[in-house]
């Protein structure tokens, strides 16, 4: 059975991330793992560099973000949300999500939501909203990221009827 890292942070995702693009495609090399996926805090700043390596090593790489997005109002909305950070929901303004790009096209609509997230939506973070990731999600696969996730911030608060 083969094994597939697909959320893994590098030094490009800043105060989060130790592991060097190198790094990361030599442990996936030693692991003999078919392919791994980058996926730095609402950058792609290791995606070119990330490619290149992996190619080098017989690594298919799958290209991803961990993106902040907004689910309860817009990426243009400037405050935090009081009631949801009194019920220990994060900072009240953003939960995490991974996306991947699958193809040329989800990694286009990849670029264009960071892009996004970064001249749009930024406040304290790049941040994206449900109607962006709409509007660019072709070729992207969406995973329920970590704790700070939509999913898993819903389970960790007890909201099991999603």
């Amino acid at each position: 059975m083969q094994f597939v890292h697909l959320h893994n942070h590098t030094h490009y995702s800043l105060l989060d991330g130790a592991a060097t693009v190198q790094s990361l495609v030599n442990a996936a090399a030693a692991n003999n793992m078919p392919a791994v996926a980058i996926t730095d805090h609402g950058v792609l700043f290791g995606a070119i560099e990330f490619y290149k390596r992996s190619l080098k090593a017989g690594i298919k790489p799958i290209i991803g973000c961990e993106a902040y997005i907004v689910t309860k109002g817009s990426r243009f909305d400037k405050k935090v949300d009081t009631n949801r950070l009194s019920k220990g929901e994060g900072r009240g303004i953003y939960n995490h999500i991974v996306l991947l790009a699958k193809n040329a096209v989800g990694y286009k609509n990849l670029i264009r939501l960071v892009t996004i997230g970064h001249t749009e939506g930024f406040y304290f973070k790049p941040r994206i909203d449900l109607e962006v990731l709409e509007r660019y999600n072709e070729g992207i696969i969406a995973t329920s990221a970590c704790p700070a996730g939509i999913i898993g911030e819903q389970l960790i608060n007890g909201n099991y009827n999603l």
